[in-house]
Parts: C-alpha cells; structure tokens; sequence
C-alpha cells in the first residue's frame, strides 16, 4: 500500500494498465455505435499506451534542468509518449489526460490524496480543451466525474481518493447511455469511458495492492459483419487522418480553423505546458478532402506519420486461427507516399500511408497502428526497401506477419492494391499482387540538375530527362513533348492500360495533354490520370 505516488509506482501503474487494456481490448472495441469503421478504440488505447510505455523505457536517473520530481519526470515521459503514439481521439483525449497529471505533479514534492485530486481536474480541463467539441456521455464525462469524486474526498489519504475517483467514473461510464443517445441505441456504454476506467482501477491496485471488483459493462453479442466502431463524428466523412506536427502556435491556430471547415472530429493538441509553449503536435480529424487536410498541416509546419484511413474498407478484427488463411479482416497495407494527391489515392484504395522517406521506427509504427495481424508493404522506392525489410523484421519480433512488396514507383503500388483479395490466402495475395506490381513499366520524367553522361547520352542542367525502370532513356528540351515520347516508348512493347500522376511542380495541363497523345496515337489504351503532387518529378508513368 502506498502513501505518495513516486516513480516506481507510475511505471507500475503505467505497465498494469496497459496488461487491463491488452486484457479488454476485445470488450471494447465491441462497445460498437456506428456501422462504420474507425479504429477501433480498445486497439486505439493499446497502441497509444504502449507507446507510453516505451516512453518510460527511457532512464530516469537524470532529471531535467527545470527541477521536475522523478515522480513527475515518470509522468511526462509517460504523457509524451501517449501524444506521439496516441490513435483515434480516444488515444488523443488519453494523452491529454495524462499531459495534464504530468503538469500538474511534475514539481510537487509528495503525490498525497489533495494533490491528485487537483491534477485530476487539471487533466479534465486538458481533456475538453482537446477535443473542438466536446460532448458529454463520452470519455470527458468519465473523468470529469472521476475529479469531482477525488475533490469530494477532501483528503490527503492516496488510497481513498483513487477509490473515490475510480468508483465514480465506474458509475459515470453507466450513465453515459443516459446522456448519449447513440450509446442508448446501440445498448452499449461509451468506448472511451470504459478504457479509462480500467486505468483508474489499475491506479487503484498499485497503490492499494486490491484490484477492485468491478464487472464489465454488458455489450451486445451480435455485432453486424465487416463493421467496427467510428469513435465519433458523423458518418458524412469518408477518411480519418492524423499526423504527427512540429509547428508554431500562431501557424496551427491557423491550421485548426482550417481543418474544422473540412470535416469534423478534430483534435489539435500540443506536448507543452500550454498550447503556447508546444512545438509538437498530434493532429486528428475526419474528412472527404484527405490532400487539403494534409496541405493544410503542410502550410502550418512540418507534418510526419501520416496516417489516413478510409471508413468503408475497414473491418472489425475478428477470430484468426489460420495465421496465413482467408480473412476478410485482420490485413492492413501500409504505403509510402511522397505527394499529398499519391497519398489520397493510397488511402482511396484502404491503406495506411507514410510519408515519403520513413525512418524505420516510422514504418514500424505505421505497421503496429495497423493493429492487423498481417501486414503488406509497399516502399515505393528502391532506397527504402532495405528501410521497409529491416521494418517487417523488427515487426516480426512483435508478432505481425509482414511482407514487402518491392515496389519501385508508387504506379507499381497502384497496380498492386488493385488486385488485393482479402479472400485469398495471405501468401497467395502477396505473390499477386507482386505479380501485377511486376507487370507494371514505370517511368518518370524529370529536369537534370546537372551536367551528366547518361545511358542516352550527355545532358546539361534544365535538360528534360526521361527515365525508364531509373535508367535514363530520353533527354529533350520541352517537357510535353518528351512525356509524349516516353510514353510511345513504353507502348511500343505493349501495354493496355497506362497511369499518369502530374507532380506538385507540373505545368497546368500536362497530364492532359500526354492523355489526349495517347487517344490519337494509341486509341485502344485506357490512360487514367491523377494529381500526384509529387516533388522533383513532373510526371509518373506506368504501363500495364
């Protein structure tokens, strides 16, 4: 039994917590509201602490220079790694709530009865200012309830008021029914709410050495096939997308207003004391225009793991007994975009997109958010398929079946998904769709940078420059006219379909007038062009 909360015990209590979501990650993500998909939010909880847990990996033997306690050193790495982790608006509200303990008892000497309770109100204030509109009957209800029963305490013995506060926001989560006529509909209690009052129980058992006798809220055993819980919003937005953004105050004010014109659900929230001291941020909302919303996040700073996912081609997780068996869930795609327009299209086709570039620990994240049991991925360029093999190994360590399709050009991706079978065998689906990426000539078109000896010949910088598979085929002087000529190269050894993506630096019309080519030259080929928006390369081509 203990007196104060020292570092030692938010560690515990940090790993108990994560053991009870692991444990109820199922129940939860069953407390199902809308008849699509969102992420589930018990998955949602367990990769945001998870993350927090990995945060406090970290030592804590050296305390930083502004005198924070290790017990309140514990509690921001705690919080930081939940806001870099966090998933959903429920993972999101979840680091909010623990930024806001971190704030509040990062300099207090002794955690005691009083002092948690205050910072559980500090943590609820963080939690509505999270969210852009707050709604009761959800999380927010929960742990508000959860402070005014720690106030009411009134005092500084530790054990009765995590009691008091865990208890009340039990009674809290069975009221959210009442104030939520979604959750009434659905005969279910709130998500959210109830992943919150497993951690509270989890304080409660560290510092009182009693797991408290709570039974699990009751949830409906039918659940409709190939749907899963939207957390929130409505149903009129297509794609959730979050990143991760390291911008200025001023610049994301500026962005929020922007993205709540878009869509709805929006979370902008920062790692400081203060949204003014912020410098990194976790972005979260649902909208129809994915490439706005990430401009946007683009116009304000610098946007990283990116994650998009369209509703409709998601599925709730479901048994697996057959690691490598037909499932019409548990797969995910992760992909590596460069280009706001690649990414829309990729997640248009269900996947989870990276931006171009990743690191690694940034393919394993966007992996492990999956939350699928086996995963493809598409690099998408040469330099990062070792970074993609070396991703799927770390994977494999965590229990995911991955493979790599080496995909060389986001066309070749685009080839791939489109022949995805969540029916086949998941070790047929990658060979297939290996096979179409295969079967897809790409090329891309681009302006030399530099006086060169290529393959085709010398080029000077300004030079347009075609190449074909990376090996440079054409060099001219007028940009139509060379994607034009590419073209007719690549279709003169065959082809039926051809897809065209117009980079961020392409002149208008470029895409249509290589189309409008092909229908004079090629009259029975189907040509399928997109805005790319990638940098350096006015033009992708692919030949299937």
């Amino acid at each position: 039994m203990l007196d104060t909360l020292d570092a030692a015990a938010v560690r515990r209590w940090c790993a108990s917590g994560l053991t009870a979501l692991r444990r109820h990650q199922g129940e939860i993500d069953e407390l199902n509201v809308y008849p699509v998909p969102d992420g589930d939010t018990g998955t949602n909880l367990v990769l945001t602490l998870t993350s927090a847990q990995q945060a406090l990996a970290m030592d804590l033997g050296t305390l930083p220079e502004d005198g924070a306690t290790p017990h309140g050193q514990a509690l921001r790495l705690m919080a930081r790694g939940a806001l870099l982790g966090a998933r959903g608006n429920s993972g999101v509200i979840l680091s909010q709530i623990l930024r806001g303990l971190a704030d509040a008892l990062g300099a207090v000497p002794t955690v005691a009865g009083r002092a948690l309770a205050a910072a559980l109100r500090d943590a609820t204030a963080a939690a509505y200012a999270a969210v852009a509109r707050p709604v009761e009957g959800t999380v927010l209800s929960v742990v508000a309830a959860a402070a005014t029963a720690a106030e009411q305490a009134d005092t500084d013995d530790l054990r009765t008021v995590v009691r008091a506060a865990a208890g009340e926001a039990a009674r809290a989560l069975a009221r959210t029914p009442e104030q939520l006529p979604a959750l009434a509909r659905a005969g279910v209690v709130d998500a959210g709410g109830r992943g919150l009052c497993l951690l509270l129980d989890a304080l409660v058992e560290v510092v009182t050495g009693e797991r408290p006798p709570r039974p699990a809220p009751v949830t409906r055993t039918a659940r409709p096939p190939l749907t899963a819980v939207r957390e929130s919003g409505s149903t009129e937005y297509a794609y959730e997308v979050q990143f991760l953004l390291d911008a200025p105050y001023g610049a994301v004010a500026r962005m929020r207003a922007e993205l709540a014109t878009l869509g709805d659900s929006l979370v902008v929230v920062g790692d400081g004391a203060s949204p003014e001291a912020s410098t990194t941020w976790n972005v979260h909302v649902h909208v129809n225009d994915v490439g706005a919303a990430v401009e946007a996040g683009v116009a304000a700073g610098r946007p990283y793991r990116i994650a998009v996912t369209r509703f409709a081609d998601q599925a709730a997780p479901a048994a697996r007994p057959d690691p490598d068996g037909p499932a019409v869930d548990g797969r995910a795609a992760v992909v590596v975009a460069a280009g706001a327009g690649i990414a829309e299209l990729f997640a248009g086709e269900g996947a989870t997109v990276v931006p171009g570039n990743p690191s690694t620990g940034e393919l394993l994240d966007a992996i492990r958010a999956t939350a699928a049991a086996r995963v493809v991925v598409l690099p998408n360029d040469p330099n990062t398929q070792a970074v993609a093999n070396a991703a799927a190994k770390e994977a494999h360590r965590l229990g995911v079946k991955v493979s790599v399709v080496p995909t060389r050009s986001p066309v070749q991706a685009l080839a791939a998904l489109a022949v995805r079978d969540p029916q086949r065998r998941f070790s047929d689906d990658v060979i297939a769709m290996a096979e179409a990426a295969g079967a897809c000539r790409y090329a891309e078109v681009c302006h030399a940078s530099r006086e060169a000896l290529t393959v085709a010949g010398p080029c000077r910088p300004g030079d347009v420059l075609a190449l074909v598979e990376g090996e440079v085929h054409l060099i001219g002087t007028d940009l139509v006219d060379t994607c034009a000529a590419v073209v007719d190269r690549m279709l003169g050894g065959g082809g039926e379909l051809v897809t065209l993506l117009s980079g961020a630096d392409a002149p208008d019309g470029l895409a249509e007038s290589v189309r409008a080519h092909v229908a004079r030259r090629w009259p029975f080929v189907e040509v399928h062009a997109y805005p790319g928006g990638q940098p350096y390369y006015p033009l992708l081509v692919g030949v299937e």
